[in-house]
């Protein structure tokens, strides 16, 4: 023990800083400040976080620990930091330790990080030895996430193990005062990856690759790029031939395509960048934010013809700042590089093969991506940024969660779909999979899992799947199951969401979840998709539903919103309707065709009972003009909101309760918006009165399940929820009636989120 003396007017803390903050630089951040501060101790590892050991006068102390949150690296995120007095032990240096037995099982891995502010500035420095590296990072920037194979997480289990570090490099790794300690990544022109541009007939490397690659997309060619998770496919923005020649050949007709803009002032030439899209754009995730498009946006229209908005993005890779440097055009559109519903190229000769037909030219390195990450696209709101889909810059850092739990293995929802691995009180969802329609999305979804249960070092004791019996994803959990005679859980679609907005709020409920999307294997086998549910993540009810309509030809009513929209008349006005309602959408339908369907329905063959909103939001669109058939999921409703005109008028709607549910019966708005209709109403105002009268009647809902159960919880999820007229006008109108609204913050509403309600929810069920 310490001298009196030497201890006099010293005081020593032990402070414990939990969350993400190992390999995020946390050690050398605190070992810089506790030395800048003149204070003595030390750091380590420890399970679950970092412990720190600090000594010297109080009020330097207290200085250190507002310091160590308040600078913190920029990639590190810190869920608590505790402060506990201890003996003092006198003078002495600050060092760092080796970590504490059984701390290196709880270390995160990084999502690939944007290039930071320092980097870029030596990348542009003529003087710098990294001038116009294309693969310049640091320990707050680069790739982690996508070249890791195993953990403990070092070099030599990362994509950049076959790049032995130069001198300087060595030099620069090794000293705890560098920007690079112990950055595994870190490489310079003489010891890391070649950039190499590929065309049928020449091969050019360094900057000779970007000129040739700069000239291809001036030309109005399609340039396939090679980025953090994948190749991206791109055009010029500008030039509307080249970007639907890119869709012609991607087999992506109309679904929107990303833009990527040098920096905020060019995206501000063609968007509307608000200050908090800057924010998201310019920060270390640097997702596709969704601007509203200005009314005078210069882009080709094919880049988004259905949204009255942009996904945009700022460069995040030094490679993408160098090819756009210099570039006279405006943005680039940077579309994810694959066919139409196939998972992301990953391999270089595997993207010369399946990209061949459609990119005349390949921008890419040798530095081999172990996992694919497409991009993560977040919409700013009234009620702060929503998550569309989750995956490069969020992914793998876990959603945190306010219970332990045990490791279960969810294997999420068909359609957008992720998975998620339960840990103690982290759940890692996995980036976005996609639909799993066929063999080679299925492939991606099981490596996927391999690779995230190999680097959590977690080994699942428990399954969770949807109820679906045909499901990939639930075949793929029955035969792990039964292979590692594991518990399998079977999760309802919806009772998922309510559980995972539940989960994401670190709430457990009950509450009432008011779930609407578009469609789910409901508990009856029917089609469930605006649902009211009251419980929590154990178990539910299901107190409410919109009214069935049956959905004739099945999937086919999907791509032919036509069909719906017909349903919904012969609920409203009778099966006489075709030739009662005069209107131009009845005009349209082709009588025979009708016929058929009605017959279907009638009989209750191949139309299976349907109580979807989005099947709903479809309707309206064919009935006001916009789509009888569709390219894509949701393209009816995006459009429907885009050209909505906001109102406070609703149109009427019936609620009664049926059996021993709450009804929510649009029959009357169906009936409402024909009448608009007839008197040549705009789509606009009834797009506008629609949305309103959406709200309304969730709201109108809400208060009497409130009534009824005497809960004030009410959570909101699915894909609808997606929409900002939705989401903004509903959370107002429950608050305003004394409610409380709960809506998705670190989790996306749509099907992204249900591998973590099938998480959540099985461990419930097993308690």
């Amino acid at each position: 023990m310490a001298d009196r003396g030497e201890t006099a007017g010293r005081v020593r803390w032990r402070v414990r800083v939990e969350g993400i903050v190992q390999g995020v630089g946390f050690r050398p951040h605190v070992h810089r400040l506790a030395r800048d501060l003149g204070l003595s101790g030390c750091a380590r590892n420890v399970a679950g976080g970092l412990e720190v050991e600090i000594e010297g006068a109080e009020a330097v102390l207290g200085e250190f620990v507002r310091r160590v949150e308040a600078d913190a690296p920029p990639i590190a995120v810190i869920e608590r930091l505790t402060v506990e007095e201890m003996e003092p032990e006198g003078a002495g240096a600050f060092e760092i330790i080796p970590s504490r037995s059984g701390a290196e099982g709880e270390i995160y891995v990084s999502p690939d990080v944007a290039i930071c502010g320092d980097c870029r500035r030596e990348m542009f420095d003529p003087e710098d030895r990294r001038h116009h590296h294309p693969f310049i990072n640091c320990t707050n920037c680069g790739p982690r996430f996508t070249i890791i194979e195993g953990v403990p997480y070092d070099r030599s289990r990362t994509s950049m193990a076959r790049f032995e570090m130069c001198a300087d490099c060595r030099r620069e790794y090794e000293d705890i005062d560098d920007r690079r300690y112990h950055a595994q990544p870190v490489a310079c022109p003489n010891c890391g990856p070649t950039l190499l541009f590929v065309t049928g007939t020449s091969e050019e490397a360094g900057e000779d690759a970007l000129t040739a690659a700069r000239a291809l997309l001036v030309e109005g060619r399609i340039v396939a790029v090679k980025g953090l998770g994948g190749f991206h496919l791109a055009c010029n923005a500008d030039d509307d031939a080249a970007v639907r020649r890119l869709r012609e050949r991607k087999g992506r007709e109309a679904k929107p395509l990303a833009v990527m803009a040098y920096d905020l002032t060019t995206a501000r030439s063609f968007a509307h960048v608000g200050e908090d899209a800057a924010v998201l754009m310019q920060g270390p995730e640097s997702p596709i934010v969704v601007c509203d498009r200005r009314e005078d946006a210069p882009l080709a229209e094919s880049v988004a013809p259905d949204t009255d908005s942009y996904g945009v993005m700022l460069p995040y890779t030094p490679l993408h700042l160098l090819l756009l440097e210099g570039l006279p055009v405006r943005a680039l559109v940077m579309t994810s590089g694959n066919l139409s519903d196939e998972p992301l190229a990953t391999d270089n000769a595997e993207a010369m093969e399946r990209l061949g037909n459609i990119a005349d030219g390949f921008l890419m390195h040798d530095r081999d991506i172990f996992i694919g990450c497409d991009d993560s696209v977040i919409r700013p709101t009234a009620r702060g940024p929503v998550q569309l889909r989750r995956a490069r810059g969020y992914v793998p850092f876990p959603v945190q969660l306010h219970r332990e739990m045990r490791p279960v293995l969810a294997v999420g929802a068909h359609l957008k779909n992720t998975f998620c691995i339960t840990r103690g009180r982290s759940a890692f969802i996995s980036q976005h999979i996609g639909d799993l329609e066929d063999l080679t999305t299925l492939e991606y979804f099981e490596r996927s899992i391999a690779h995230f249960e190999q680097f959590l070092q977690v080994t699942p004791e428990g399954l969770a799947c949807d109820l679906h019996p045909e499901f990939l994803s639930t075949r793929y959990a029955e035969g792990l199951a039964e292979e590692r005679g594991l518990p399998l859980e079977r999760v309802q679609h919806h009772h998922a969401h309510l559980a995972a907005v539940l989960a994401d709020n670190q709430l457990d409920g009950p509450a009432i979840g008011l779930i609407c999307d578009g469609t789910g294997y409901g508990a009856d086998a029917t089609v469930w998709g605006c649902e009211v549910l009251v419980g929590g993540a154990g178990e539910y009810e299901r107190a409410g539903h919109l009214r069935q309509i049956r959905l004739a030809g099945g999937e086919a009513a999907i791509r032919e919103p036509w069909r719906v929209a017909a349903a919904w008349l012969a609920e409203a006005f009778g099966p006489r309707f075709i030739d009662e309602v005069d209107i131009p959408f009845v005009r349209r339908i082709d009588r025979d065709a009708w016929a058929t369907l009605s017959g279907m329905i009638a009989r209750g063959v191949n139309a299976p009972l349907a109580s979807s909103a989005g099947r709903l939001f479809d309707a309206v669109a064919a009935l006001i003009g916009l789509y009888d058939r569709v390219q894509y999921e949701a393209q009816a409703p995006m459009k429907l909101e885009a050209i909505a005109q906001r109102s406070a008028k609703a149109y009427a709607f019936d609620l009664h309760d049926e059996g021993d549910g709450l009804i929510l019966d649009p029959t009357p708005t169906v009936r409402e918006i024909v009448g608009d209709i007839r008197r040549g109403e705009t789509q606009a105002r009834i797009a506008g009165r629609f949305h309103a009268t959406f709200v309304a009647m969730l709201a109108e809902t809400a208060a009497r399940m409130a009534e009824r159960t005497s809960i004030e919880l009410v959570a909101l999820s699915g894909g609808t929820f997606l929409n900002r007229i939705i989401i903004e006008d509903l959370m107002d109108e429950l608050e305003r009636r004394e409610l409380r609204p709960i809506m998705h913050r670190a989790t996306p509403a749509g099907d992204g989120c249900v591998s973590l309600g099938q998480a959540v929810v099985a461990q419930a069920r097993w308690q």
